[in-house]
């Protein structure tokens, strides 16, 4: 396809779970959606977005009397190989927009009115969603172009930092930003986003619950400081928020503890769970040494997060391919 595509429709909905209207243009606000539309708001899933090439193979599958919008969507893209990207691309919008995808597909839980009327819904597993980082005014046949490419194919990765409260800001921010340097260049994987959060169990389980349910997260890694007292709140919060054991990755976690050895108030370097298709690995001790540990678990992380991805895609409602 060409470095550029275009709008083949820009459509509105008053209500969420129903099919959009064509509207022809629209205006959109930086970190709220396009004005009007239902699912404008603070949120990560403010514009969705579907490639003309998937609306057309439903019509030529026997859904001809498909109309723009009838998927929920807001922008109706043609010419431009959406497949290809992933989480945090950019894409330019006429001269003024522009968005970056947080969300690729949506689990439908439940049918909605979209699935009933046309038969099939592929929002699930086809459409992206996005937030608005500058706003503007958009119009059918502006142009689309891509202005950062992150590749599907990576491992989408969040890095979790806990807040201490005898530590700076600085601190902590540096053990994220070290971890989230780590993981991209020895994973290898693309860090969506690099997140403080509190000691306070439910700020750390909104955390996990948000990447994890919301996102197309494949690795999520919580870390805290180093002596940090936390180690067991983040230990206890991880066992609240899995829903069952990644059991590679726990025999190479095993394999770390056995050459490692903590002193008696030590907490474990390593843990882990699943939440969803989101692997959690908690790192309890951000030291140089831990690192290095680190990374003779990244070949069973990297392994577990693949074999996650293609499970999600083969569930119906899903679309990480």
């Amino acid at each position: 396809m060409d470095d550029a595509g275009t709008i083949d429709a820009v459509c509105l909905s008053e209500c969420k779970g129903e099919r959009k209207t064509a509207v022809g243009s629209a205006s959109l606000r930086t970190d709220h959606g396009i004005t009007g539309d239902a699912h404008a708001g603070k949120w990560h899933r403010q514009v969705s977005l579907l490639a003309a090439e998937d609306i057309r193979m439903m019509r030529e599958k026997g859904l001809s009397a498909l109309s723009p919008g009838d998927f929920a969507e807001n922008l109706v893209v043609s010419r431009l190989d959406l497949g290809a990207l992933g989480l945090g691309s950019r894409i330019g919008i006429g001269t003024d927009v522009e968005i970056s995808l947080t969300q690729i597909g949506k689990v439908c839980h439940t049918r909605c009115q979209i699935f009933y009327t046309t038969g099939d819904c592929i929002m699930p597993r086809r459409g992206l969603f996005a937030r608005v980082l500058a706003g503007g005014d958009i119009s059918v046949g502006d142009r689309v172009v891509v202005s950062k490419a992150v590749p599907r194919d990576l491992l989408q990765c969040v890095v979790l930092a806990v807040r201490e409260g005898d530590l700076d800001d600085d601190v902590e921010a540096g053990v994220c930003g070290a971890v989230a340097t780590r993981l991209s260049c020895r994973l290898p994987c693309h860090v969506y986003a690099k997140r403080l959060v509190s000691r306070d169990n439910a700020e750390m389980t909104r955390a996990l619950r948000h990447y994890c349910d919301g996102h197309s997260i494949d690795l999520v890694v919580i870390t805290s400081a180093s002596g940090s007292s936390s180690a067991e709140a983040v230990t206890e919060v991880l066992t609240a928020t899995v829903e069952r054991t990644a059991p590679d990755v726990e025999h190479a976690i095993a394999g770390v503890r056995a050459r490692h050895t903590p002193a008696a108030s030590e907490p474990p370097l390593l843990s882990s769970g699943i939440r969803g298709s989101t692997l959690i690995v908690s790192l309890t001790e951000a030291r140089e040494p831990a690192l290095a540990e680190q990374d003779n678990v990244l070949p069973a992380i990297a392994h577990a997060c693949r074999e996650l991805r293609d499970h999600r895609a083969q569930e119906p409602g899903t679309s990480i391919p």
